[in-house]
């Protein structure tokens, strides 16, 4: 186990030598404390988009579901005849220059694991630079858009937004509630008092916290023909192995065992690159992975390898209230 994997257990299962951190968390509690005062004061440089800006991100360090709440926003806003932009850091992305408009056809190292599966997915123009303002006015450039969604960027306040929608994961919550490094806080819990909407994933129904959100498994694609699969496809008791090189691994494995199938867990550090040999698993079972790793690896991968596609699906009350506020930034769409 990594030291990054030590360190993020004890963040949700708690150990006595976190303490040690105590110096290193008030200093940056402080940092990003006073970050959001100047951007609440008006102070310092953040740009204004001529169209709604709605970030999507999180308070806690790893996987929380953004990208799967993304595609879902973007389909959602197409269905009301709105025109959508995407902007990403793109984590791990190596492009000749930045801004970068990502395409499906490049590769994730030149685009990114994660903005590449959403333009796969949705042929959403999408714009990776980790100075996100510069991003948009790119993306604003390029073509005409109704409105932009920001993949990640809840702490980037140089980017003016209209719309804060927080992720949570259900089951592992706010870990032991501290600010890194002596927790998994991006920023204090008390910021979520001030963001628009949190989305409770794992979460069976709403609750004061925040709306339930859950993935669901709705096919099994194999990557090399891309051919669907049902679900059923294996049946149930089929011990395979599962790779998962995502923020919470473990959530990917549960699913598959709610699918009455045996996954043998590969664990991978997010945003991992791949090669066939780390893939190469005694004894020979079938494979499958998530729809992240699976940009990643289409390229080499033999036949007979898939990925699980999941889906949003929020409660009915956040829809609900997101289409009030669409109603809201864009009367003239409503």
């Amino acid at each position: 186990m990594s030291f990054a994997e030590r360190l993020q257990r004890a963040w949700y299962r708690g150990h006595p030598a976190l303490h040690l951190l105590a110096p290193l968390e008030a200093l940056y509690r402080a940092v990003v404390e006073r970050k959001r005062r100047r951007f609440l004061a008006g102070q310092g440089d953040s740009y204004r988009a001529p169209v709604p800006v709605i970030v999507v991100g999180n308070i806690t360090v790893g996987g929380t579901g953004k990208t799967p709440l993304i595609l879902w926003l973007i389909e959602h806003c197409r269905a009301r005849g709105l025109r959508v932009g995407v902007v990403s850091r793109g984590y791990g992305a190596t492009p000749p220059t930045v801004p970068w408009r990502v395409r499906a056809e490049q590769a994730a190292s030149e685009a990114g694991d994660e903005p590449l599966l959403i333009v796969q997915r949705t042929a959403v123009p999408l714009m990776i630079d980790p100075d996100r303002a510069r991003a948009v006015r790119a993306l604003l450039a390029s073509e005409p858009l109704d409105l932009i969604l920001s993949d990640d960027g809840l702490q980037h306040y140089r980017l003016a937004r209209d719309l804060e929608l927080v992720l949570i994961d259900a089951a592992r919550g706010l870990g032991n509630r501290r600010c890194l490094p002596a927790g998994p806080l991006r920023e204090p819990a008390e910021r979520l008092r001030t963001v628009d909407a949190v989305l409770l994933n794992g979460a069976q129904a709403d609750a004061p916290e925040g709306y339930a959100f859950r993935l669901r498994p709705s096919a099994l694609i194999e990557l090399h023909s891309g051919e669907h699969w049902p679900l059923d496809h294996f049946p149930p008791g089929q011990r395979l192995h599962a790779v998962a090189g995502i923020g919470n691994p473990q959530r990917f494995f549960s699913t598959l065992e709610a699918l009455h199938w045996r996954p043998i867990p590969h664990a991978f550090a997010d945003h991992a690159a791949y090669s066939t040999q780390q893939l190469q698993f005694a004894p020979e079972l079938p494979l499958v992975m998530t729809e992240k790793d699976a940009v990643k690896c289409r390229a080499f991968a033999p036949p007979g390898w898939s990925y699980l596609q999941v889906e949003a699906a929020p409660s009915a009350a956040f829809v609900t209230w997101f289409d009030e506020q669409l109603a809201r930034l864009l009367p003239a769409h409503s």
